[in-house]
C-alpha cells in the first residue's frame, strides 16, 4: 500500500550522462503538502532532479514514485505533476484565460467545468478580471502568475518550479517569494523549487536539500540548515559565515575548546569530534559582536583592528583583523542609529565577542 505521508519518493536514484554522474545515489521523501527546494550552485544536479521527477528524464538506476505508484516509462502528460518554468512558456497569441484553459481543454474537460477552474485559478493569484490580457501586455510578475495559474488549474498532485523567479528583478522577485509561500499554504499541494539563491530558499520552504555534485548534502529545515549546518560547504552556501582553522585541543561537556592561530575558541561541540582533530569554527557575521572597550570578566573577547567597512542601509558589514592574523567580518544592524558610520570607523582598536553556542565545529 502506497504511504499517504509521501507525495514523492526517489530511491536510489542515479543520473549518468556518458562518464558524468548529474544525480549520484539519492534517496529522499518529499512529504504531502510541503513545500521543498533543492538549493545548490550550478550542475549540482538539482534541476536533473526535478526533470526526473517530471518525466523528461529517467533515472539511470534507482526508482521514483509520486503519490506511492512507481511512475518509470510514463511520460511527463500522465504523471500528476505540473512543471513552471523559468520563461514562462505562455502562448502569445492566446489571452490569459486561454493560457490558463489549456491543459484543460486537451483533457476533453466540459466547459461550464473550465469557466469555472480557470476563474478559481485567476482569483488564486490574483489575476480575475485579465482573462483577456495578452502577455505582451502584462508585466513580468503578472507572466509569472499566468504559469502558475495554468499549473494550478490541472489540480496536480505535486508543483514542480524550476527557478521560477529568475528573470525578475530584485524587488519583484522578494515580492514573488511571499506570494508563493502564501498560495502554497492556502491551496496545500507540494511544492518542489529549485533555485541557486540561498535566500530565495529560507524564505520559503520548509524543508531545504542542500545539494552538490549530485548528493543531498543536509537535508532540514530552515532554521536547522541555516543554525546547525553540518559541513563547512553548507555552512558557506547558505547565508555568510567566517571559518577559523585550528585543532581541537580540549572537550568540555557541550564545549570544544579549538586552537586557532595562537588564541582559543569555545565552539559548540558536536557529534564525533576528537581532541587533536583539525576543524574549522564557523560564525555568522551576525553573531559578533564589536565593542570599544572589553567588558570586564567576560572571556573570549578578542582585540582587534577594523581595516574596512560597508554601509548597506539596514547594516554595516565591518573587515576586523584579529590578533594581527585572523580576518572576520561582523555584520551590525543599523536599527535606532542616527548615523550608523560614526559608530566606528576604519583604523578604531574594538574587541570583538561572540557567544560559544553561536560558534559551530564543523569537520574540514
Amino acid at each position: 500500500m502506497p504511504d499517504p505521508q509521501w507525495d514523492v519518493e526517489i530511491l536510489n536514484v542515479t543520473k549518468q550522462f556518458g562518464d558524468a554522474k548529474a544525480v549520484d545515489d539519492m534517496t529522499l521523501r518529499v512529504e504531502r503538502g510541503k513545500f521543498y527546494s533543492f538549493l545548490g550552485p550550478s550542475g549540482c544536479g538539482k534541476t536533473t532532479t526535478l526533470r526526473m521527477i517530471a518525466g523528461f528524464e529517467e533515472p539511470t538506476v534507482g526508482e521514483i514514485r509520486i503519490a506511492g505508484k512507481n511512475v518509470e516509462g510514463l511520460p511527463p502528460y500522465k504523471r500528476n505533476v505540473n512543471t513552471v518554468f523559468q520563461s514562462y512558456a505562455l502562448f502569445p497569441h492566446m489571452n490569459v484565460y486561454d493560457n490558463v484553459a489549456y491543459g484543460l481543454r486537451q483533457k476533453n474537460t466540459p466547459p461550464d467545468q473550465i469557466k469555472r477552474r480557470v476563474g478559481e485559478a485567476l482569483a488564486m493569484v490574483r489575476l480575475s478580471g485579465r482573462e483577456k490580457s495578452y502577455p505582451k501586455q502584462m508585466s513580468g510578475g503578472q507572466q509569472q502568475r499566468v504559469a502558475l495559474a495554468r499549473a494550478l488549474v490541472n489540480r496536480p498532485q505535486v508543483l514542480l518550479l524550476d527557478e521560477p523567479l529568475g528573470a525578475l528583478d530584485l524587488k519583484l522577485r522578494k515580492a514573488m517569494q511571499l506570494e508563493l509561500k502564501t498560495l502554497q499554504t492556502q491551496v496545500g499541494i507540494t511544492f518542489i523549487y529549485v533555485t541557486h539563491d540561498q535566500e530565495e530558499a529560507l524564505t520559503m520552504s520548509d524543508y531545504i536539500a542542500v545539494m552538490n555534485a549530485g548528493k543531498i548534502l543536509q537535508l532540514g529545515r530552515a532554521t536547522e540548515i541555516y543554525e546547525e549546518p553540518e559541513t563547512k560547504f553548507v555552512a558557506d552556501f547558505i547565508g555568510e559565515s567566517n571559518f577559523v582553522e585550528g585543532y581541537v585541543r580540549e572537550l568540555d561537556g557541550q564545549i570544544a575548546r579549538v586552537e586557532a592561530n595562537n588564541f582559543s575558541i569555545d565552539a559548540n561541540k558536536r557529534a564525533g569530534i576528537t581532541v587533536g582533530q583539525k576543524v574549522f569554527v564557523a560564525i555568522r557575521p551576525e553573531r559578533i559582536f564589536l565593542v570599544k572597550e572589553p567588558f570586564a570578566g567576560l572571556p573570549h573577547q578578542y582585540p582587534g583592528k577594523i581595516e574596512a567597512m560597508v554601509y548597506s542601509g539596514s547594516t554595516t558589514m565591518y573587515q576586523v583583523r584579529i590578533n594581527d592574523q585572523v580576518l572576520l567580518n561582523v555584520r551590525e544592524g543599523n536599527a535606532g542609529k542616527v548615523d550608523a558610520a560614526s559608530d566606528l570607523r576604519v583604523g578604531d582598536t574594538v574587541w570583538a565577542y561572540w557567544e560559544p553556542q553561536n560558534a559551530r565545529v564543523l569537520t574540514a
